[in-house]
């Protein structure tokens, strides 16, 4: 495990965010998600990129769409529980 990478990660307002807005939503389309954080595609990929390559969030693909989802299961192994639910408060 690359803590290094795991901690640049969460090191973003925006990336922090994104897990705020997926933990809420549940699986949501990046197409929606453009919009939902109004910055252009292409640095929501790299904020995405990120944060699916330390295993944060998952993605599941259908046909030319791509979904998102928060992984609890890893968020879980790397942080507390008062860690998570603060990152996830209002």
């Amino acid at each position: 495990m690359d803590y290094q990478k795991i901690f640049h990660s969460l090191s973003d307002p925006k990336r922090i965010l994104i897990l705020k807005v997926l933990n809420e939503k549940g699986l949501t389309c990046v197409c929606e998600m453009t919009d939902l954080f109004n910055i252009s595609q292409s640095k929501l990929s790299y904020h995405l990129k990120l944060l699916l390559d330390t295993n944060l969030i998952i993605k599941v693909s259908d046909g030319k769409w791509n979904y998102y989802n928060i992984n609890n299961k890893e968020l879980k192994k790397i942080l507390s529980k008062n860690s998570i639910l603060e990152i996830f408060k209002d």
